[in-house]
């Protein structure tokens, strides 16, 4: 039989039943899909390269003013600030190294028409009541002698955003100026403060340092009373070159030195000047701390303010406070007062330093042991170095006020002794020494103790200033040994308005507490 015959298609090939095709395989779905994804593969990898090789431009901070042109004085302008930018900002090169002996590799610009003229100091020395950094007389101090020497809120404008919280009232000029006539302050007040940082930056000397002696300490001074005015490299026009020459005059001080700032340690008042110091590099490091633009730091600074402000935890004395030389005996109210100011700054700077709250309660454990009856504070004991007066009051308030000690019947007393028995008239005599302290210490207290005391010292400084902006020593504070010193005390007491705030940030009378 032919196979053919007999074939039956239905019997090979089955028929399909009603079946019907969807829209999206009648459009030709899965080639489609297939396209789809290829395509969604190829914009992922177009995309990741995107990302990678094309990049946003690098942004420059910049703190000088913009201009632009090619002519008129405004390009001139520009062109002379570009080379102050040049000359203060550090080489992105610069090795950070700390070691034993070593120099700063920091550069400091020099010297030229654009500084102004470094007018020479002749030097002013006194006779040495105590509690001073003064020249020959009875007292320790700064010379030769023997007695006891020497904010919340933000602020505006470039890189202000940078500078710590704590520290934002004092760099904002509007929460400036509320500060200032909240707390019984003028604008007098503020034009004197400027006039006394314009006299010091005119009198700086080249190699960033200010004073015929003792240096590191007037330095110090110097800084502070910048920084209590928020005058920083990074922020401030007018003052920033000035104050990086005398930052980096400290640290390369503390480089050759271990950490130590004093050229001359074995002397007296190297305790003096070191705790001063740390307290400047300490404020500086606080503000420095938070800026990551390597252009704008300043190698060392935060190495040497560690090991300076551990210098000073390790060498307490025995009695709880700070002596001469640093030795393990001994010690006074008036060495205190620059160590526990110092400790307070590091502690803001984030940097861990061993011992710091045992070194405190030491510290005030010893000075309770110095007050009087009637309040007032002594030397290293009850009495005062400098009858009748206690003038290192003062010392004891605000050594408790900055670590929330600043309430008790102690300090109640402290600042009735003070109310009572502090004088200030600049032609017959003040301790700019002692309310250099006792500012800062009655304008804790807030109040009506603040009110009397501020209507005491505010106007006796603002009428007694002298034409260029500094302050001469009054009589009655021989231990102040120049007009660089009275100048700084001078200007950091009218500072006082702001420089020190209270955790509210409001008007003085509430609850206290220092954010420096």
């Amino acid at each position: 039989m032919n196979d053919t015959e007999n074939y039956n298609p239905d019997e090979l090939i089955p028929i399909p039943t009603d079946r019907r095709l969807g829209f999206w395989t009648k459009l030709g779905g899965g080639a489609l899909t297939f396209a789809i994804l290829i395509h969604v593969i190829v914009l992922l990898i177009g995309a990741i390269w995107i990302f990678q090789i094309i990049r946003e431009p690098e942004k420059k901070i910049d703190f000088m003013p913009g201009g632009g042109g090619g002519g008129g004085a405004r390009g001139v302008e520009t062109k002379v600030q570009q080379k102050k930018r040049a000359q203060i900002t550090p080489n992105t090169n610069v090795k950070r190294v700390f070691a034993e002996g070593a120099a700063s590799s920091y550069q400091i610009p020099d010297p030229g028409d654009q500084f102004g003229e470094m007018a020479k100091l002749s030097s002013l020395t006194g006779g040495g009541m105590t509690g001073g950094l003064g020249g020959t007389g009875t007292g320790k101090g700064f010379g030769s002698g023997s007695g006891s020497g020497m904010g919340d809120g933000k602020g505006i404008g470039k890189l202000f955003g940078l500078i710590p919280e704590t520290m934002g009232k004092r760099c904002s000029p509007q929460d400036r100026a509320q500060r200032l006539k909240d707390n019984g302050g003028t604008p007098a007040c503020e034009e004197a403060v400027l006039k006394g940082l314009r006299w010091l930056k005119a009198n700086q000397k080249p190699d960033g340092s200010w004073g015929d002696a003792n240096q590191v300490a007037m330095t110090g001074l110097a800084l502070l009373a910048y920084f209590g005015h928020c005058e920083t490299p990074p922020s401030s026009e007018e003052f920033g070159e000035s104050c990086l020459k005398g930052i980096t005059y400290l640290v390369d001080v503390g480089m050759k030195n271990n950490g130590k700032l004093g050229a001359e340690q074995s002397a007296q008042p190297f305790c003096y000047e070191h705790g001063i110091g740390t307290y400047a590099l300490a404020e500086a490091a606080t503000f420095y701390k938070d800026i990551k633009d390597p252009r704008l730091e300043v190698p060392n600074l935060m190495e040497i303010t560690k090991k300076a402000g551990q210098f000073i935890i390790d060498n307490q004395s025995e009695s709880g406070a700070w002596a001469y030389g640093y030795a393990k005996t001994g010690g006074d109210s008036s060495v205190v007062g620059w160590q526990v100011q110092a400790l307070k700054a590091c502690d803001h700077t984030g940097l861990k330093f061993r011992g710091m709250q045992s070194a405190i309660k030491k510290s005030h454990a010893f000075l309770a042991t110095c007050q009087a009856e009637n309040g007032g504070y002594g030397y290293n004991g009850p009495t005062s170095a400098a009858p009748p007066y206690f003038t290192l009051t003062g010392v004891g308030m605000l050594c408790h006020q900055m670590w929330d000690k600043g309430k008790g019947s102690n300090m109640t007393k402290a600042a009735k002794y003070i109310l009572e028995n502090s004088t200030f008239d600049f032609k017959t005599g003040a301790n700019l020494y002692a309310h250099y302290y006792e500012s800062q210490a009655m304008m804790q207290r807030g109040g009506s103790d603040w009110k009397k005391y501020n209507e005491l010292f505010r106007d006796q400084l603002l009428n007694n200033q002298e034409t260029d902006g500094s302050w001469n020593n009054p009589p009655g504070s021989p231990h102040v040994p120049n007009k660089v010193m009275a100048t700084c005390l001078g200007t950091l007491m009218l500072e006082v308005y702001y420089r020190f705030l209270s955790t509210g940030g409001g008007p003085v009378g509430g609850k206290k507490r220092f954010d420096i």
